[in-house]
C-alpha cells in the first residue's frame, strides 16, 4: 500500500496536505457484498481495501433468511460451517391468514420421499458480518472513510475521501448500499420507493424460546408478517405494509409503533405474538422498501471500464423472497472470480510498463463485463419475482387476498424455493 504524502510549510508550521494510497482494489462498503467479495478474493491470494464510511462495523437490521443458494457461497468462501453451528436449521414454512384463521399453505424444508433436504436458517447479520471480518487480514477494512467524489486519471479511478485522503486504484466496487454514489457514477438512479414499509425487530429471552424451527408467516388485509428463530434464544420478526400519511407519524413513536403492529396482529397466535411483545423499543426498525425497475439493469451499466456495483448498489430489492442478502453473497463470489482471472495472469516478459498497465486495464475490463453479464438476469428475475410476490401477498383488495389464501398460496411459497436453488458456482473454475 505505497502512500504519498503532501507537505507545506508556512513558517514554522508544517502542515500534512493531503494523503494518496495506492491499490489495486478498491471495495466501498463493509456490508454483505463487499466483506464477501474481499473474503473471496484474499482466498484466492489477492488483496484488496475496503473502505467503510462509519467507524466501526455497521449492522442494519438484525437477522436474513440464509437460503440454500446462500449456503453454496459462504461454503464457497470458506465461512459457511461457523454460521451453521450459530443458527437453528428450519424444518419449513407455514402460511397462515389472519383474516379467516386458516393455515393457507405448508411445505416442509427437511427431506421426504419426493424432495431434497433444502438448507434456510436465519441468520444474525452482526454474526455474518463478524465472521466475514474475522476471515480477513487485519487491515482489511479502512473505518472512517466515506467517499465524496471519484474521478478518472488513465487507466486508474481516483477515490476522494471526506477526510482529504485520496486513493488510485486498479479497479472500484461499489458495494456502498441503496444511496450508492458509486452506482451514481456508473448512471444508476436512485432505488424507486414502492410506497410499503418494514419494521422489523429481534427478541432475545434468557432460556430456550420453545418455538419449533420453522419460518412463520402471516398474512392480513394489506399487510404481511413473519416470525423465525434464529438460535434457540433469539426470535426474528418482520411486519410489512403501506401506511396512509397519517400511519407515517408513528415512526416518530416507537411506543405507538409497537402497539400499531400488535394491534395489526391481534389474531396471531398468542405464544408468537408474544416474542413481538417481548421485543425492546429500541430493537424495532423502520424502513422504507426500495427497489431498482428491471429495465434499469436491463439498459444500465453494472460495470464501466474498471468500475463496478454489487449486493444493494447493484440491486435493491424488496424483501418478500428473502434474497437480498443472498444475491449479496452470490454476487460476491462471482466478483472475486472474475477478477481473479484478470490479476492472475503475468505481464509478458519484455512489455513495457504502459503496456502492462493497458493489458492488465483490459483484463480487468472484460472480468468486470463476464461478471455483469452473469449476474444481469439472474438479478432482474429476481427483483421482478420478489416485487410480484409482495404486491400479491400484501395486497387489501378482497379479490386478491381471496385468490391469494384460496389459490395462490402454494404458488407464492414455491417461488420462494424457485429462487433459492441458483448455484453461483466455486471460487475457482478449475
Amino acid at each position: 500500500m505505497p502512500i504519498t504524502v503532501l507537505i507545506a510549510s508556512i513558517g514554522d508550521t508544517i502542515l500534512v496536505m493531503e494523503r494518496e494510497l495506492v491499490e489495486d482494489i478498491v471495495i466501498v462498503g463493509a456490508g454483505i457484498a463487499g466483506l464477501t467479495t474481499s473474503l473471496g478474493l484474499h482466498r484466492l491470494g489477492i488483496p484488496s481495501l475496503v473502505l467503510e464510511s462509519s467507524d466501526t462495523l455497521r449492522v442494519s437490521g438484525f437477522a436474513l433468511s440464509i437460503w440454500q443458494n446462500a449456503w453454496k457461497a459462504l461454503d464457497a468462501v470458506g465461512v459457511g460451517d461457523i454460521l451453521r453451528h450459530q443458527h437453528l436449521h428450519l424444518n419449513g414454512i407455514v402460511t397462515t391468514s389472519l383474516v379467516t384463521g386458516q393455515q393457507t399453505a405448508a411445505m416442509p424444508f427437511r427431506a421426504t420421499p419426493n424432495s431434497k433436504d433444502i438448507e434456510i436458517r436465519c441468520v444474525k447479520r452482526r454474526s455474518m458480518l463478524e465472521v466475514l471480518v474475522n476471515e480477513l487480514p487485519r487491515g482489511t477494512i479502512r473505518y472512517l472513510s466515506k467517499i465524496v467524489a471519484i474521478e478518472e486519471s488513465g487507466f486508474y479511478k481516483i477515490v476522494h475521501l471526506a477526510d482529504g485522503t485520496t486513493i488510485k486504484t486498479k479497479v472500484l466496487i461499489g458495494c456502498d448500499g441503496v444511496n450508492s454514489l458509486v452506482a451514481k457514477w456508473l448512471g444508476f438512479k436512485k432505488a424507486s420507493f414502492t410506497g410499503r414499509y418494514a419494521i422489523r425487530g429481534c427478541a432475545e429471552v434468557n432460556s430456550s424460546h420453545g418455538l419449533e424451527p420453522r419460518f412463520m408467516q402471516y398474512f392480513g388485509k394489506g399487510f404481511r408478517a413473519g416470525v423465525i428463530p434464529c438460535d434457540e434464544k433469539a426470535v426474528y420478526w418482520f411486519f410489512t405494509w403501506t401506511p396512509t400519511s397519517q400511519e407515517k407519524e408513528l415512526e416518530e413513536n416507537p411506543a405507538k409503533l409497537k402497539q400499531y403492529v400488535l394491534n395489526k396482529l391481534e389474531n396471531m397466535p398468542s405464544d408468537v405474538r408474544y416474542y413481538i411483545e417481548k421485543t425492546d423499543l429500541d430493537s424495532f426498525l423502520l424502513a422504507p422498501l426500495r427497489y431498482r425497475h428491471p429495465w434499469e439493469l436491463m439498459l444500465g451499466n453494472i460495470s464501466r471500464g474498471n468500475v463496478c456495483v454489487a449486493g444493494d448498489a447493484f440491486h435493491p430489492m424488496t424483501p418478500d423472497l428473502g434474497q437480498g442478502g443472498c444475491c449479496a453473497l452470490e454476487d460476491g463470489v462471482v466478483l472475486a472470480r472474475c477478477l481473479a482471472e484478470a490479476f492472475s495472469q503475468e505481464p509478458g516478459r519484455h512489455a513495457k510498463e504502459k503496456d502492462e498497465e493497458e493489458e492488465q486495464h483490459k483484463r480487468i475490463e472484460e472480468s468486470l463485463k463476464k461478471y455483469a453479464k452473469e449476474r444481469r438476469w439472474r438479478s432482474i428475475d429476481v427483483i421482478a419475482t420478489a416485487y410480484m410476490v409482495g404486491s400479491i401477498q400484501q395486497a387489501e383488495s378482497k379479490l386478491v387476498s381471496f385468490l391469494r389464501d384460496k389459490i395462490l398460496a402454494s404458488f407464492l411459497a414455491i417461488q420462494l424455493f424457485k429462487k433459492s436453488g441458483y448455484d453461483c458456482g466455486k471460487l475457482n473454475n478449475s
